[in-house]
C-alpha cells in the first residue's frame, strides 16, 4: 500500500486539471528535432481543501452525501478540493449508492450539480487500508500536500467522534460503539486522542483543521493538535448530520480565496450558524432535544490557556468555595453523552463549557471567604482571555432537552465532573494528556468529584 502511495504522490501534478485514473499510464512518444522550452511552472492556488471522509461505519449515506455536496462547488484555479473516502459492505445504513464499490478512494473533487451521483475524478482506489489508523491519516495529508501544492491548507477529518475519550473497543470490532474519532468499524480501530498530533507531525503543519465529528472541540484535544494548526475548528456538542454547511462555506472561500486562516475560519462558523438558524434545521434541534454549536481557535494561544486555567484552579481550590463550586457543577450546560434513559437529567454528562462553568462558579460565590476576590479576578482574566483571545468565532443555537440555552457556550469544553454514573467505559489515559500535564486539570477534577453536585 505504501508502494502505491509513492506512485501516485509522484505521477500526479499539481497542474489545475485533475488526470483520470486511466492517465496516470503514459508512453513515451519519439524524440523531438528540438527542444521544446521548459514549461513555466503553474502559480500556486490559495488553498488546498483535504478532507478524510472515513465512512466505513453506519454513516456510510453521508460520507457519500457530503462528497457530492462538496462536488456543488468544486475545484478551481484558486482552490482544490481532494478527498480521501472509506466505505464498506454489511453494516448498519449501508447504501448501494454509486456501484457499491468497497474499500477507500481518493478524488479530485469536480463541479457538479447531481447530488445523487459521484461526479468527480478518481485519482486512485486504494483497496481497503484502515482509515482508524493514524498513519492512514496522515499518509493522505502528505499526499495532498506533495499533489495540490497551495498557499494555505485546510484539513478536515470527517467522523463519529469522541472528545479526549480512547474508548474501550467491544471485540473485534464498534458495530455497537462510534467513538473518538475516525472509527474504522471494519478494522474495530480509531484514531486515539494522543495520536492527533501525530498526524501533523508526521504530514507538516496546516492553516486549519476542522474535526467534523461530535464532541471534538474540548482543551484535551485542541492541546494536542495546538502545533499542527493555526485555526482549530469543531464542535463541544453532538454534530447533527447534515454536518457542516458545505456549500455555502466554499462558495464563500471560492469568492475570497485570498482569505487568511482566521478568515476562513470564520466563514465556517457563520455559515454553520446561517444553516442551523433555518427552520427546518431549528425544528431538528428541537425534536432531537439539543443545542448546537461550532468554534474556531488560535492553536498559538492554547499554551497561554492551560496557564490561565491552572491559575484559576488553584485558587478557587485554595478558596474552597465548594458551595460555589457545587452549584457550577448543576447548573453548567453539558453535552449530551448518554441519553434520557441513560442520563434522565443529563447531569452525569461530564463534558461541559470551560467559560460558563467558571462564570458560574464566579456568580455564585461567597466574596466572604479568604482567597474569594483572587479567586474572582483568575477567573474573570480567564474567561476574558477565551473570548477575546483564544475563540476567533463561535456559533452557538437552541437549547439543550433540559432546557439550558446554548448561548452560554462559549467556544472551549473541557471534562467537569458530573454526578456518579458510568456512561462509556474508557481507559484511563487522561493523565497521558499533554492538557493533564501542563494545566493540572486532572487535579482539580479529582476535588470537584468530591463537591456535591447539588
Amino acid at each position: 500500500m505504501i508502494l502505491s502511495f509513492l506512485c501516485y504522490s509522484l505521477l500526479l501534478t499539481p497542474a489545475f486539471a485533475a488526470p483520470a485514473i486511466d492517465s496516470l499510464s503514459s508512453r513515451a512518444g519519439p524524440a523531438a528535432a528540438v527542444a521544446a522550452p521548459e514549461a513555466a511552472p503553474a502559480p500556486l492556488r490559495e488553498w488546498t481543501v483535504m478532507i478524510y471522509l472515513n465512512g466505513k461505519s453506519n454513516i456510510e449515506p453521508f460520507a457519500l452525501g457530503d462528497l457530492n455536496r462538496l462536488e456543488t462547488v468544486g475545484s478551481s484555479e484558486k482552490v482544490a478540493i481532494v478527498a480521501e473516502i472509506g466505505r464498506s459492505k454489511g453494516l448498519d445504513n449501508d447504501t448501494t449508492a454509486d456501484g457499491d464499490w468497497n474499500g477507500v478512494r481518493r478524488y479530485y473533487v469536480t463541479k457538479d450539480q447531481d447530488k445523487e451521483h459521484l461526479a468527480s475524478t478518481l485519482l486512485a482506489d486504494l483497496g481497503s487500508p484502515d482509515m482508524g489508523d493514524w498513519k492512514e491519516a496522515a499518509a493522505f495529508l502528505k499526499w495532498a500536500r506533495t499533489a495540490y501544492p497551495a498557499k494555505k491548507y485546510l484539513f478536515i477529518i470527517w467522523d463519529h467522534g469522541w472528545g479526549w475519550l480512547d474508548p474501550v473497543k467491544p471485540g473485534a470490532n464498534l458495530l455497537d460503539d462510534y467513538k473518538s474519532i475516525s472509527h474504522d468499524f471494519v478494522t474495530g480501530n480509531y484514531i486515539a486522542t494522543r495520536q492527533l498530533g501525530k498526524i501533523f507531525r508526521e504530514a507538516g503543519k496546516v492553516d486549519m483543521y476542522v474535526s467534523m465529528a461530535c464532541f471534538m472541540q474540548m482543551a484535551e484535544v485542541a492541546y494536542e493538535i495546538k502545533d499542527g494548526a493555526d485555526v482549530i475548528v469543531g464542535a463541544e456538542e453532538v454534530i447533527q448530520l447534515p454536518g457542516l454547511n458545505w456549500e455555502d462555506f466554499l462558495t464563500q472561500l471560492e469568492a475570497d480565496p485570498a482569505a487568511s486562516p482566521e478568515t476562513a475560519g470564520i466563514y465556517m462558523v457563520d455559515t454553520f450558524k446561517e444553516m442551523y438558524s433555518r427552520p427546518e434545521m431549528q425544528q431538528l434541534l428541537a425534536d432531537g432535544g439539543y443545542g448546537t454549536q461550532l468554534s474556531a481557535l488560535r492553536g498559538a494561544k492554547l499554551r497561554d490557556l492551560a496557564k490561565k486555567i491552572k491559575d484559576w484552579h488553584t485558587l478557587a481550590t485554595a478558596a474552597g468555595d465548594r458551595a460555589a463550586l457545587a452549584r457550577a457543577k448543576a447548573g453548567v450546560v453539558r453535552f449530551e453523552i448518554g441519553d434520557p434513559a441513560t442520563d434522565p437529567d443529563k447531569r452525569i454528562a461530564f463534558y461541559g463549557d470551560l467559560h460558563h462553568f467558571v462564570e458560574l462558579a464566579a456568580l455564585n460565590a461567597d466574596n466572604s471567604l479568604p482567597g474569594a476576590a483572587e479567586a474572582l479576578a483568575a477567573g474573570e482574566r480567564l474567561n476574558r482571555f477565551i473570548t477575546s483571545d483564544l475563540v476567533i468565532r463561535n456559533a452557538a443555537v437552541g437549547r439543550d432537552r433540559t432546557g439550558k440555552e446554548f448561548s452560554a457556550v462559549k467556544g472551549l469544553a473541557v471534562d467537569i465532573p458530573g454526578k456518579p454514573g458510568a456512561l462509556i467505559e474508557y481507559y484511563p489515559t487522561y493523565s497521558k494528556l499533554f492538557f493533564a500535564q501542563d494545566s493540572g486539570w486532572e487535579t482539580f477534577m479529582k476535588y470537584l468529584d468530591g463537591v456535591e453536585n447539588r
